[in-house]
């Protein structure tokens, strides 16, 4: 079971026996919220933005840091009378398998994004595909409860209340970013959504009231010049898809405000269970109430028509699995990297889904589209990096 984001936050998930040996060592418990477009991570008891949390860990060059990890797998590796224990795979080839983590990562991403756009050809109703990708995720959470893997972790009225905020903002968040992705090329819909680093960062200044550095700021213009540039030009552009993209970017950015702002020791599984569930229930009135006459009319029929009832479940499974599954890897990625790493592997990340996308559907592009795209995710990049540096800085400071 997992976390979701990008909610651009969502999605994947740190597992359950990270939290369970930080308590048993007395830490505080870092967990994965959810992830959709952007994972969100519990921190010191509260939820945080996954880089803004990536970035607060030591980085794994920091002398320091090697030391402890040095340590503790020494003191790991060796029984009572000194000798050595047998070490796993993972232990013998750690780069290997966080490279596999690094593709598997990459590959659901992109599998999701092919098959999801392929379902709007004969199926044309994001926001009931929107219900189908949470409820096979909850579906998915209920079936490991069922199992005990892992064990449902008990929910007061207290985390409940300080969870449908956060749920209802990756409820949105995730309609209106499917809207996007029915309503306008893939490729267009991840260059829209590269601009989520700008309303994080306007959300912190204007909102939270934290200071953004000048070099922050800097680094964004790139990203809001290629999406201009790109939208001018875009030849599958429509405002549905454009208006939808934006809307998509703010609820997360208040899903990460209110993420904030919850406090809780739930790990990280349980806790994007428990959101999943919520944004199910947010996400099904909407759906009935707009596209539920049409459904009821001709839309289902229309689809079993074209590709068969067995063909039209197994299709929404697969989908909803997918997205499930890659917010998950996505977040025990992070856990194998340095910020700075991962932040990079985001990046490349979207290249991925952009360039995979054009070629999937065979999308014509424009130069100036092309241009465009290329500014605004090297603008990201740029971001990304910047702020993996300012906030390994802060936090090598204050250790």
């Amino acid at each position: 079971m997992a976390a979701a984001g990008t909610i651009p936050g969502a999605a994947a998930a740190i597992g359950a026996s990270v939290s369970q040996r930080q308590r048993r060592v007395g830490a505080p418990s870092f967990v994965a919220a959810y992830v959709s477009e952007g994972t969100r991570l519990v921190c010191r008891r509260q939820l945080r933005p996954a880089p803004v949390l990536a970035s607060s860990f030591i980085s794994l060059s920091h002398p320091a840091r090697r030391r402890f990890l040095c340590d503790a797998a020494a003191g790991a590796s060796s029984g009572p009378a000194g000798e050595a224990k047998p070490q796993g795979f993972a232990e013998r080839y750690p780069a290997l398998v966080t490279g596999f983590f690094f593709f598997l990562w990459y590959f659901l991403n992109v599998i999701f994004n092919i098959l999801n756009k392929k379902i709007f050809d004969y199926f044309p109703y994001p926001y009931f595909v929107s219900v189908s990708h949470l409820f096979i995720g909850v579906l998915y959470c209920l079936i490991g409860w069922s199992f005990g893997i892992p064990k449902r972790a008990p929910i007061n009225s207290t985390l409940l209340k300080q969870l449908v905020p956060v749920a209802v903002c990756h409820a949105i968040g995730h309609v209106t970013s499917t809207v996007s992705f029915a309503a306008v090329a893939v490729s267009f819909a991840h260059t829209i959504k590269a601009l989520e680093p700008f309303f994080n960062a306007a959300a912190s200044q204007f909102i939270l009231g934290q200071p953004v550095p000048l070099t922050l700021w800097l680094s964004l213009v790139p990203v809001v010049i290629g999406v201009s540039v790109a939208s001018l030009t875009e030849l599958s552009f429509n405002w549905t898809g454009f208006i939808n993209a934006m809307i998509s970017n703010i609820s997360f950015t208040y899903r990460s405000i209110y993420s904030k702002k919850a406090m809780t020791d739930m790990d990280s599984t349980n806790l994007y269970a428990y959101i999943s569930i919520i944004a199910l229930f947010v996400c099904i009135p909407p759906a009935i109430i707009i596209e539920g006459p049409q459904l009821v009319q001709h839309g289902f029929k229309d689809a079993i028509a074209k590709v068969g009832l067995t063909k039209l479940i197994s299709n929404f499974f697969v989908v909803g699995l997918f997205y499930h599954l890659y917010n998950q890897v996505a977040t025990n990625t992070l856990e194998r990297v340095a910020p700075l790493t991962h932040a990079i592997g985001n990046v490349l990340k979207r290249v991925f889904v952009i360039g995979f996308s054009i070629i999937a559907f065979g999308n014509k592009i424009t130069t100036q589209t092309g241009i465009g795209t290329s500014i605004a995710v090297s603008g990201v990049a740029l971001y990304s990096f910047i702020k993996a540096k300012i906030e390994e800085k802060k936090q090598i400071k204050s250790a």
